[in-house]
Parts: structure tokens; sequence; C-alpha cells
């Protein structure tokens, strides 16, 4: 079974991690007939880990980063007031920069009367590109310590575009912080993964503030249900959220996903569930387009 789109991006995000935000991630990008799947969750990605991509190539993504020359500056101390992230200090009347908390504002070269503040490249991380069937796999690793993966995300969805596919899968960061904001910001849909909790419900209040901040169409998927109260289900009634599809609790299905395999490339029961959900998104988007057209 296969499902024609038409350009789409639908971002996956969930409140906190082990949702399966990524299950879907990698079951829906593998489901179609083409598909881009960018990884934005740069801080711990692991889509690549399903895909096994072949072919891989690699590219470091840099910042601006601060260089002082001291024979030019004359003390004045205007970068360091005008930072607010505390990147700028001076010791012994030498102007010091803390690389690991300057956000590349490029503010201080700014606002320096003498011109005794230029700017370099240090690299923050990297984006891995490859192939796994049909699907284009996009990663991006942050390194550790850095203080914002912005850039790599802003970079994986430009990397993306340069080589765009009829569907893009975006599995976002989980939470809901700068890096998800920029991760769904060209989105067309977001789908909302929930477990059936008390804090699976917390955690989808935190995304449904987020998607609705942002006027973003969107639908939620609830994972592991049970025959059991569904705190998440009672969320999505009291506030009228459309309910894509309910994944049940199954085995079968955890044990492929935890031994990073994609079910909808070993079973077709697995083809077909997935295969529904790709459907079901995809009429919701034609549906939202049509109604603003």
């Amino acid at each position: 079974m296969t499902t024609k789109t038409d350009k789409m991006k639908i971002a996956i995000l969930s409140g906190k991690g082990g949702t399966g935000k990524t299950l879907l991630s990698v079951n829906l990008a593998a489901v179609a007939q083409k598909a881009s799947y960018i990884d934005c969750d740069i801080e711990e990605p692991n889509g690549h880990l399903f895909f096994k991509p072949e072919n891989l190539t690699e590219e470091v993504v840099t910042v601006k980063i601060p260089q002082v020359n001291p024979a030019l500056c004359n003390a004045c101390r205007q970068c360091v007031e005008f930072c607010r992230f505390n990147a700028l200090a001076f010791i012994m009347d030498r102007p010091i920069v803390f690389e690991e908390v300057c956000h590349s504002c490029g503010g201080c070269s700014l606002v320096c009367p003498q011109n005794a503040i230029s700017e370099k490249d240090k690299g923050i991380g990297l984006i891995q590109k490859g192939q796994s069937e049909q699907v284009s796999v996009y990663t991006g690793i942050l390194n550790i310590g850095e203080a914002s993966g912005i850039p790599i995300i802003k970079r994986l969805l430009t990397m993306e575009q340069e080589e765009p596919s009829p569907l893009t899968i975006i599995d976002s960061p989980p939470g809901s912080a700068c890096n998800v904001m920029e991760s769904i910001e060209d989105a067309d849909y977001c789908i909302l993964v929930a477990e059936p909790t008390l804090f699976g419900a917390h955690n989808l209040s935190m995304v449904y503030d987020l998607v609705t901040l942002f006027k973003k169409p969107f639908g939620v998927v609830l994972n592991k249900c049970l025959e059991e109260e569904n705190p998440a289900e009672k969320f999505c009634e009291e506030k009228e959220i459309k309910i894509l599809y309910r994944i049940p609790f199954d085995q079968e299905l955890g044990l492929l996903n935890s031994n990073a395999e994609i079910a909808v490339r070993k079973s077709e029961k697995y083809r077909a569930l997935f295969a529904s959900l790709l459907d079901i998104v995809i009429q919701e988007i034609n549906h939202e387009t049509n109604s603003h057209s």
C-alpha cells in the first residue's frame, strides 16, 4: 500500500521523550512513496538508528564567535555592558570571550567604537545526509555543551529544501522550547503524540499550547492505548481536539521499535496501520488548505 502526497511538511511533536514521536516519524516517512525525514532532535538524534542510511555525507555547521584585537581595544567595556549572556568580561584590563555561552548575536562587534571586535567561525555540530530506500534522511547532531542548536535546525530545514520531496516528516525535539518552535515554523501540519497517563496529558498540554500559539493545524495520536481510562484522551475531549488515531499497546510493535526496526518494512499489518494514519493526516491538510482558499 502506498500513499500519494503533494509537497507537505508534517511535524511530529511530544511534550517529552519516549511517547512514540520517533516511532511515528520514521514509519510515516517509510510508508510514503518518496519522503524526506529530518531529525531535529539534535541533542539525542535516533532516527538514523532505524533508517541506517547509506552514502552518508557530512556538513559542519558553524556560528560566528567574537574575537578581540587587544591592540585596538580601549577598555570602554561597551561590549561587556551590551552582552546579556555574560559571554564577555574584562580581566586585568583585557577582554575575554567565553565562547561556551556566546549566542552569536554579533551585537558586541556592532557596539564597539574602536572596531576591536571581529568574528570567527566556530563549529557547533554537524549534519549527516543519507538514503534509506525511498527516504532521504537528514540528521542534526549538536556538539555537547553548546548553548543553542537552532543554527543546526535552520540548516537542516534549508538543506532539505534544496532537494525537496513530496512529503517531509520533521521529527521535532521533545518539549516546547526554542528548538521545537524552530522545527515547526514552516510545517503545514503538526501531529501531537501522547501517552495514556496523567503525565502524558500534562505534556500534551504543553505542545497543545505551542501549536495553538503558532496557529498551526494539528491533531493528536494517542499511543500505547489500553482499555482503561486515558487522561490524554480526556484532555482532547475537553479541548475539542481531533484525535487522528489510537495506536493500541502492542508488544510486537514495541519490540520492533526497541530493536530499531521500521515496523512498516517488517509487517504488512503495521504498513497498513501507518498508511491509514498518513492518509488521515493528508486529508486533514487538504481540508485545511481548501477551507482557507
